[in-house]
């Protein structure tokens, strides 16, 4: 027989709202006293550095691609003879900006060819196999706790990256998902007219129906207030119709709605180009770019435009040769990105030597963890040592 106790008990976990709503009044900053907002950017498969940060002064380059290697007169000019892919017209205003920094030669020690393995690596922070958690999942504590520090954006499992001691970070797909979940027919009807009524009513004294009805009124106000920020939202530019450049306005309707998250995930898939390389890379590339260009322009004409700092970054990159389907097969070091108007602008370390190739790959110079260490303590505010294992100094990355 259903209990009135058990009726409550069953009733609070039934609201199935994210955290969040429950901590909309707490300050994003309450731990570490900062509300800086870090959004990472995965490219997934392995994205080919040299066709992005482009060496087109190279000889040893364009001999080993002698159908990919993109000519000086199409690349997008930097300096110290390199460009950028001529689709990254999104990355080149950052660039003109001072608001791109690109981190050359990353990379880590006896690197790991395989797509999981290698994205577990840059996952948990360590090729520590008994290592369980990622490292954001880690750092989570840290900012305030698993739900309420880090969000993940996108459809199907949140990456490993935010997996934490507690468990996943929530994930979300669309604003839609800031809403009572109580199913659908009749028996959804009635089960949110249940809800809405116990939330309304004074508590009598019982503690359990206190808490209960103290946490629906929160959810349903927090939800409400979400979604009429959302539906007030207007974006300062058209972003682009491609699923990175959606989940990147949801995102910056989030932020602009108050929420505490201080990190924020996505994926852009698609970077495993075995084969005709040239015009998928390109358009995704594209995509990365124009999609990470109307974000932060966008956030600037709200205000948020020195709170919020991209880093982009995937597993590894592709060998130096092209093969034999016009493609390129798994290899080591690549540059990563940080965009923003908070970041020191520029090329970071110098690019790997053509001359000094492991395996036909080319060697790291900078350890991926001093990356994260300097994302850790000068971006987020938490100490690197709390997070991640050893001692990795940081970069001077910022203005």
């Amino acid at each position: 027989m259903s209990t009135r106790r058990h009726f409550l008990t069953t009733t609070a976990a039934g609201l199935a709202l994210p955290t969040v709503f429950q901590r909309m009044s707490r300050a994003a900053n309450e731990a570490t006293g900062k509300d800086s907002i870090l959004v990472v950017v995965q490219l997934s498969g392995g994205n080919d550095g040299l066709n992005t940060v482009v060496p087109y002064n190279e000889a040893a380059y364009t001999k080993a691609r002698p159908t990919l290697k993109i000519a000086s007169q199409s690349v997008l000019k930097l300096e110290q003879g390199l460009g950028l892919a001529p689709t990254l017209k999104g990355f080149s205003t950052l660039w003109e900006a001072g608001q791109l920094a690109v981190v050359q030669g990353v990379g880590y020690a006896q690197p790991n060819r395989s797509h999981f393995e290698s994205m577990d690596i840059w996952h948990k922070a360590t090729t520590a196999a008994s290592e369980k958690y990622g490292w954001l999942g880690r750092c989570a504590p840290e900012l305030g706790g698993a739900g309420d520090a880090v969000l993940h954006i996108g459809d199907g499992e949140p990456p490993l990256a935010v997996y934490g001691a507690t468990g996943y970070a929530p994930s979300m797909r669309s604003i839609q998902d800031f809403q009572l979940k109580t199913g659908s027919g009749a028996d959804g009807d009635r089960r949110r007219a249940a809800v809405e009524q116990l939330s309304e009513k004074s508590n009598g004294g019982d503690d359990l129906l206190s808490f209960v009805q103290s946490s629906a009124k929160q959810s349903f106000a927090s939800a409400a207030r979400i979604r009429e920020v959302a539906a007030e939202y207007k974006a300062a530019i058209d972003y682009p119709q491609t699923p990175l450049a959606q989940r990147l306005k949801l995102i910056a309707q989030l932020i602009d709605a108050k929420l505490p998250q201080r990190v924020y995930y996505v994926s852009h898939d698609g970077f495993d180009t075995h084969a005709a390389q040239q015009l998928s890379h390109g358009q995704l590339l594209k995509t990365l770019g124009d999609a990470l260009e109307a974000f932060h322009s966008d956030l600037k004409s709200h205000g948020h435009g020195e709170r919020v700092v991209g880093f982009v970054f995937s597993e590894f990159g592709r060998r130096v040769a092209e093969n034999g389907s016009q493609g390129t097969d798994h290899g080591t070091a690549a540059p990563v990105f940080l965009t923003g108007a908070a970041v020191q602008g520029g090329l970071h370390g110098k690019h790997p030597s053509f001359e000094d190739l492991d395996q036909g790959d080319l060697k790291f110079h900078t350890d991926f963890r001093s990356v994260y260490a300097s994302l850790l303590q000068d971006w987020l505010g938490v100490v690197p040592g709390h997070v991640l294992q050893g001692n990795h100094p940081t970069l001077a990355l910022w203005k």
